[in-house]
């Protein structure tokens, strides 16, 4: 069963480049608002977590993929 997915980030720069990397690998995903993207996810999330981990490493910023009540946060470390 397909479900929708929130995916928040801390920038809007890291957003568009995230945004065009789902779509390049194949994820049907569209803008929301300023930070956000909305993901169809067909397991609640979990290959899609994958996807965000792997493609926040592409892009090269010191982020961190969270996941909280079906919305993936993207966030500067803590520390």
């Amino acid at each position: 069963m397909s479900s929708t997915i929130d995916v928040k980030s801390a920038r809007i720069p890291d957003r568009d480049k995230l945004l065009k990397l789902l779509r390049e690998n194949g994820l049907k995903a569209e803008p929301q608002d300023e930070l956000g993207i909305e993901v169809q996810s067909d397991d609640d999330g979990g290959e899609l977590f994958g996807h965000v981990e792997r493609l926040i490493m592409l892009i090269g910023a010191p982020f961190v993929p969270t996941k909280h009540e079906n919305v993936i946060y993207i966030r500067p470390p803590v520390g």
